[in-house]
């Protein structure tokens, strides 16, 4: 917020900086689990002795500096591992990561950036014209978002998984197949979705909260995340990112109750690419965009 870094440099600190949170978040929760059950197999030997987790052996500045580079967010005292590191494996997805990452910006300078010059505030001004620049900009930010789920989840996350040993590549699902907005977010992100689950989902269970209400503080969660990647870095807080996330529950709602009516995994999957895909993403590129440009103009005029 005070040295102003470049927009993409800010972008990818604040998600260093979340991941590394929520990293922290999860090693506290998991060592204080072992604390307590350590605590009660004092008291009653029947219990599970928390020794077999090698607490409290297992804190170790060793053991969180692995963790903290491991491709996981939720903390256990062993992983799944290999015994070696491919190297010629690795050196072919640094070559497709290069590639893609080009790729990427060769979408969005060629027809993202143009697009979005030459359109106006979707909210402000002829809405026919807004729909038009929605629409054309769909198919490029598509491209985009399914290069970034490549390099970020397919090759990033297994390069280092295979730099560390790390023996878990389960990183996403086949999302693009999910019959409802729930089963995306279920598939879509794996290592955020168990630390959501373990950190969040059930915490809130275990405080007597529903399921339902459960699921929306995870979402709300969520939402913070997202807008604090985005509004930090461009100094301005629209809540685009949060309320776009938020939208996904009555959009789990609906594909839920369309799911069970027709009995069909089509339906939920042609709303979920609609709503999600072709339309949310570029409404939000053109809104964070223009608010982003308007700021700034007014910033050097002042």
């Amino acid at each position: 917020m005070r040295v102003q870094p470049a927009l993409i440099f800010g972008i990818n600190l604040m998600l260093f900086s979340i991941t590394y949170w929520m990293k922290l978040v999860s090693y506290a929760h998991t060592n204080y689990d072992f604390r307590c059950l350590r605590q009660e197999s004092k008291k009653d030997e029947a219990t599970v002795d928390a020794q077999q987790y090698d607490y409290p052996q297992n804190i170790s500045l060793k053991g969180l500096a692995y963790f903290m580079v491991a491709p996981t967010l939720c903390y256990q005292v062993s992983y799944p591992s290999t015994n070696r590191i491919r190297k010629g494996w690795v050196f072919r997805q640094v070559a497709k990561l290069l590639i893609f990452t080009g790729l990427m910006g060769f979408i969005i300078e060629q027809y993202v950036n143009p697009t979005i010059q030459n359109s106006q505030h979707p909210l402000k001004g002829n809405y026919l014209y807004a729909i038009e620049r929605v629409l054309k900009l769909s198919i490029p930010t598509l491209y985009v978002w399914l290069c970034i789920f490549y390099t970020l989840f397919h090759l990033w996350l297994n390069i280092i998984a295979e730099l560390t040993y790390f023996g878990d590549r389960e990183f996403y699902k086949d999302w693009w197949n999910a019959r409802t907005v729930e089963e995306y977010w279920k598939s879509w992100n794996m290592p955020v979705h168990r630390w959501m689950v373990r950190h969040v989902y059930f915490p809130c269970l275990r405080k007597g909260i529903s399921r339902d209400g459960a699921v929306f503080i995870s979402f709300i969660i969520s939402g913070v995340f997202h807008e604090l990647c985005i509004g930090i870095p461009c100094h301005m807080f629209r809540c685009w990112a949060f309320l776009g996330i938020m939208f996904q529950v009555p959009l789990m709602i609906l594909t839920d109750y369309l799911h069970k009516r027709f009995q069909s995994t089509m339906v939920g999957n042609i709303i979920f690419w609609v709503f999600f895909c072709i339309v949310g993403q570029p409404i939000s590129v053109l809104l964070y965009y223009h608010d982003y440009i308007n700021q700034n103009s007014s910033h050097f005029k002042g």
